[in-house]
């Protein structure tokens, strides 16, 4: 795989959703969960979203239960939460795994392209962010606690 463009994931909502669909924009891709001390990076994703998205940005939640879990509730539960909440209008998609022989595809390769601290791949938690340019490539990986205000200068560099 070559790019983002080649993989395909679903939406919240059980919809195909390929990545080629965000081709030449620049994508921020994060691990969430409802219950965590991240959670409220929510409200700063949203805020980066309504910021940039007219100049090409987007960013796609990916709900994950493997850290403490976290997200233990279905998609359903989890939109409501998200909209009530946050109200969230990025694109969110289905529950995966980051992490083992279930991981989604796309994060094999994400991880892959973009190492962790150390060298290493495995997801640490939830809110890993990894910033993707318009031509698909991964040039960002950002821990947890980095909080989303923070990239928002790389992003710009992008946009």
């Amino acid at each position: 795989m070559s790019s983002i463009y080649d993989f395909t994931a679903e939406t919240i909502d059980g919809a195909p959703a390929p990545l080629a669909d965000y081709r030449d924009r620049v994508v921020l891709i994060v691990n969430t969960a409802s219950q965590c001390g991240f959670t409220k990076q929510y409200a700063g994703l949203e805020e980066l979203y309504r910021k940039h998205r007219d100049r090409g940005f987007v960013i796609l939640g990916f709900p994950c239960n493997q850290f403490g879990a976290q997200e233990p509730g279905d998609e359903a539960e989890i939109k409501t939460f998200c909209s009530l909440t946050y109200d969230v209008d990025f694109p969110m998609m289905r529950k995966i795994d980051v992490n083992g022989p279930k991981a989604h595809p796309l994060y094999a390769y994400l991880k892959a392209a973009k190492k962790g601290v150390l060298g290493t791949q495995g997801i640490k938690w939830n809110f890993t962010k990894f910033l993707i340019d318009r031509k698909g490539q991964v040039v960002g990986r950002f821990a947890p606690t980095v909080e989303p205000k923070a990239l928002e200068g790389a992003i710009e560099r992008l946009l």
